[in-house]
């Protein structure tokens, strides 16, 4: 079984005038791509976590009724199509033939149903569309049914969604799961087939062709939507946590593509002959600081305002992304900018560094008295390891009794779901990013939930953010939803369920005999060797 120590060799090299010759020529390697993913694959089941290493490995796997193109239109992918009847209360999808799950069976309209369902109980855009859902269900092998109370315009892009959580379809027997237990069994109907035999947790995950695949026929190939063709028979994940080793690796032609290479190797990869460095995906990533509104201090809402006007976007853009301003943006707020959500309500500049004798003092006022403040780090993931150092540097400043804990990624993605006091294993604050994607509408921004014991881990029970979520998916045109947006952020900046704290764009690094490398998150179909 490979390990990192065949790339070791590596590292010294990276900065060296000549490199190793690349291994990756013979008739067999030719058929294999290896990719080093942004952290190790320790949960795999993509409803249960919204870990983006997580979705990622859900595309390899499963599919969904509907892929999203290049215009974050939904298209039919499993589906054959639509019919909408009713006044828009009644929806049947049909599945197109061939479908089969990796165990052989076909995949039925009922597999979908409990899939469904099942994503319904945990993803946000999932529960929208089944609170307006009155009956979901399979009158045949073939057809998946909604009756709902009210139209719901956005089903096909709920089905669609390729951001955290999608509704990836599973054997009912799979889907039947309850929601908040893992699925560790990987049966899909994906393009790939997970090779739970050669998984080696921190180390190694496999997949090969899942030869039973049939692509959908037409469509543009963009992002999830189109034909899904695998040109290569073994696609190897190879966790790395060394920069220096990954990007020599990549250098070397031992590994043919990074997913986050580190800002200070990108000039030296920008350099090396072979290598291609390119921003994939233009939404980037929103950076946001989580606070967990069940135990003091940020159960107090007059604290958690506190720390969001403490907070440099910059700063904890800078460590992330490096300071080529090209790489970040800082003074944004809820929404991904350059999306119709986005606006600048209630957004107030920084102007010069921040004061903290009076935000302690302001700290003091509002009730603060010395609790122990546990913020969790990860080691092995230097975007929230470099988020994390900043906050905790930033809430010690504040006057705060910081108590920062690095684990590695995996254990931090467990933790995290904890809501024990944090004095008995659970937490205070968190970092982590989300792609562009999941912030650009109501919809599907996990973050602005105000659900109380149902919303993404923090828990924020927000009454209000609710309410304005619930009026933007029943506002009947582009402007009224435009206004609801700012509403919403407006009311976030005063509960603060999360503080933003700034977008970066993340390069990859492949080698340049990859071709067809597309837009997006990373996608193992439609790409081959040159």
């Amino acid at each position: 079984m490979a390990t990192r120590r065949s790339f070791l060799k590596s590292a010294a090299a990276i900065g060296a005038a000549t490199l190793a010759a690349p291994r990756i020529g013979s008739a067999q390697s030719a058929q294999t791509l290896k990719f080093i993913p942004q952290a190790d694959l320790v949960v795999l089941d993509p409803i249960w976590t919204t870990a983006t290493v997580t979705r990622n490995h859900g595309f390899m796997v499963y599919d969904t009724l509907f892929g999203q193109d290049g215009g974050f239109r939904a298209q039919p992918q499993m589906a054959a199509g639509a019919v909408v009847e009713n006044d828009g209360k009644l929806w049947k999808i049909t599945l197109r033939p061939g479908l089969k799950f990796h165990d052989g069976s076909p995949v039925l309209a009922r597999d979908c149903v409990a899939s469904i369902t099942r994503w319904g109980k945990r993803d946000g855009f999932g529960q929208a569309l089944m609170a307006s859902t009155d009956e979901l269900s399979a009158p045949d092998d073939k057809t998946i049914q909604f009756r709902l109370k009210a139209p719901f315009p956005l089903l096909a892009d709920a089905l669609a969604k390729c951001y955290s959580a999608p509704c990836f379809i599973l054997p009912e027997r799979l889907a039947k799961t309850d929601a908040f237990t893992q699925v560790t069994e990987m049966v899909g109907s994906g393009p790939f087939r997970f090779k739970t035999d050669e998984r080696n947790v921190g180390n190694l995950a496999v997949y090969e062709k899942n030869n039973d695949y049939v692509p959908r026929e037409g469509g543009a190939v963009e992002w999830t939507a189109g034909p899904k063709r695998v040109n290569f028979d073994r696609v190897e994940w190879h966790t790395i946590p060394d920069g220096a080793t990954a990007g020599a690796a990549v250098q070397s032609g031992e590994l043919d593509w990074w997913e986050y290479p580190t800002p200070d190797l990108l000039p030296l990869l920008r350099k090396a002959r072979d290598v291609e460095v390119a921003i994939k995906d233009p939404t980037g990533s929103m950076l946001i600081m989580r606070l967990n509104w069940l135990y003091p201090p940020f159960d107090n809402p007059a604290i958690r305002r506190i720390i969001l006007g403490a907070v440099s976007q910059e700063d904890f853009a800078i460590s992330v992304a490096g300071t080529d301003p090209a790489m970040w943006k800082a003074g944004v707020g809820v929404f991904t900018p350059g999306t119709p959500s986005s606006s600048a309500a209630g957004l107030k500049p920084q102007v010069g560094p921040t004061d903290f004798d009076r935000v302690r003092r302001e700290l003091k006022a509002a009730g603060y008295n010395g609790e122990k403040v546990v913020l969790m780090g990860a080691s092995d993931l230097s975007v929230i390891k470099a988020e994390a150092d900043v906050g905790a540097d930033l809430l010690t400043r504040c006057g705060m009794n910081v108590d920062y804990q690095v684990t590695d990624w995996g254990t931090l993605v467990q933790r995290r779901a904890k809501k024990d006091p944090p004095a008995q294993g659970g937490w205070n604050v968190i970092f982590t990013g989300f792609g562009g994607l999941d912030f650009a509408s109501p919809a599907g921004h996990q973050l602005l939930r105000g659900n109380g014991s149902g919303a993404w881990f923090g828990w924020p029970d927000d009454p209000k953010l609710e309410q304005l979520r619930q009026d933007w998916f029943n506002a009947g045109d582009p402007a009224a939803q435009k206004q609801i947006c700012e509403q919403i952020q407006l009311q976030a900046l005063q509960d603060v369920p999360y503080v933003p704290i700034g977008q970066y764009f993340q390069p990859v690094a492949f080698r340049k005999s990859l071709q067809g490398v597309m837009t997006g998150f990373p996608i193992f179909w439609n790409i081959h060797r040159g």
